[in-house]
């Protein structure tokens, strides 16, 4: 039994810390519903439309990893200069995010523009389902830079605990990249229909406009960080220095872990389009009810960097021993909601008998392992890093994925000729294993650093 006295009593707390949580998981929610509704149009418009935009989107994914790799290693500085009152370096902070952020999207954007169909090959073999990616990913790569000028602006509110803002402007997307996707996918209005080029035009439009949202907010209305166009001009090369030192195992996890995701679907997009359309289908309604998992790691993150800041360092094992419960809690109620809303949600597309089968199979295997998810990761990422130790999760990640999880899901599939489902069950398994390092390295309060 937990002594009561490891349990926070301090309402204030909780009321810091679910409605960090609340709001960011509204805004996850939000965004990811935009992939469901993509994902449900385009699943109704061509199963083969569906499967192209579902290799392009673990490119997207890398880019979000990479991008928030970035931002969130800057928010660790930016809620410990928060807790300090130093918003001098909160914007410093801010101009070297952005900065970083942009650089990596144009690279990342001019490679998938040249080379398309060269990088999806790498993802599946079926060419007609690269073909359609081709297509879509053509357009999709402009939105890359507007994509890391929105994320890591919307982060350096959020490490001064100015979240709604991003909850907002997520509504205004979701509304406008809906409405463009119907009428651009299947041709209403007066347009012709364009399917997965619709769906691309759709996002661009709804990208750009969100990232003016955005620059006019952070820039103009702003009355925490009061940022201004020549704050991002500058550079301050000694927080460079200490950003690199302790940002880039950030950017560096995140960055495997999106080269991870895209190694999980290359493996099952050479296991037939059948795993590719199932393994879309599954993960994109994992996303949408893990939100409040999310959530509740980015809003550990701020709390527990805040603390440090404020040298309130006694409060710290409270806040930790509270925090795991949740997280439990948390992961709990995710698997549940997953295993009975599965089979609803799948009867939304039309899709092959063999898919259908093996989506509600991934979604079975999900709703287990989104409970080690919640735990976890909300506790490496959000404890741990926020904490300031942030090369742990970077060592952590990369021994499981690569030298356990790939490895054994590739001699699943193609040495043993295992099942799609077995192979998926392989490349989850982390997510349970990584609780007990999470629990031991959580619990010895080795990750209190300073930067």
């Amino acid at each position: 039994m937990l002594k009561s006295n490891l349990i926070v009593k301090d309402k204030s707390f909780y009321k810091t810390f679910f409605s960090l949580t609340a709001v960011l998981a509204l805004q996850n929610l939000i965004i990811f519903s935009v992939n469901m509704a993509d994902s449900v149009m385009l699943g109704r418009y061509s199963e083969n439309a569906l499967s192209g935009v579902a290799l392009v989107n673990q490119i997207q994914f890398l880019l979000q990893m990479l991008v928030v790799g970035i931002a969130d290693g800057a928010l660790v500085f930016g809620s410990r200069a928060w807790g300090g009152k130093d918003m001098d370096t909160v914007k410093k902070i801010t101009s070297i995010s952005v900065k970083s952020a942009i650089l990596i999207s144009i690279i990342l954007g001019v490679i998938v523009f040249i080379f398309p169909n060269q990088v999806l090959s790498i993802l599946s073999d079926e060419m007609h389902v690269v073909s359609n990616g081709a297509q879509y990913i053509s357009i999709i790569c402009f939105t890359y830079p507007m994509f890391a000028v929105t994320t890591t602006l919307l982060i350096a509110l959020r490490s001064v605990e100015k979240a709604k803002i991003g909850f907002y402007i997520s509504i205004f997307t979701l509304i406008s990249n809906v409405t463009l996707n119907y009428i651009l996918i299947f041709g209403k209005a007066g347009f012709a229909p364009m399917g997965v080029r619709g769906a691309a035009f759709a996002t661009l439009v709804s990208r750009a406009v969100e990232m003016l949202l955005v620059i006019l907010y952070t820039f103009f209305y702003d009355e925490t960080i009061k940022l201004k166009i020549s704050d991002i001009l500058k550079t301050d090369i000694y927080l460079m220095k200490a950003f690199l030192k302790k940002g880039l195992p950030v950017f560096l996890s995140n960055g495997i872990w999106g080269i991870a995701m895209a190694a999980q679907t290359a493996i099952l997009g050479h296991m037939g389009q059948s795993a590719i359309t199932a393994n879309s289908i599954a993960t994109t309604l994992f996303q949408i009810l893990s939100v409040i998992a999310y959530g509740s790691a980015n809003a550990s993150a701020v709390i527990i960097s805040k603390t440090i800041g404020e040298n309130k360092i006694a409060s710290l094992k409270q806040y930790s021993v509270t925090l795991q419960i949740i997280y439990l809690i948390i992961g709990l109620i995710t698997g549940t909601m997953l295993f009975l809303v599965r089979k609803t949600v799948v009867s939304w597309y039309i899709i092959s008998a063999e898919a259908e089968y093996l989506a509600l199979g991934f979604i079975i295997i999900l709703s287990v392992t989104v409970i080690g998810t919640s735990y976890e990761m909300a506790g490496l990422t959000g404890i741990v890093r926020g904490g300031g130790d942030t090369a742990f999760v970077l060592k952590n990640d990369f021994i499981f994925m690569w030298l356990f999880v790939i490895p054994a899901a590739v001699l699943a599939a193609f040495y043993f000729k295992a099942s799609p489902l077995i192979v998926f069950m392989l490349l989850k398994s982390d997510q349970i294993l990584k609780c007990i390092v999470a629990a031991v390295k959580i619990n010895r309060y080795t990750w209190i650093k300073k930067l």
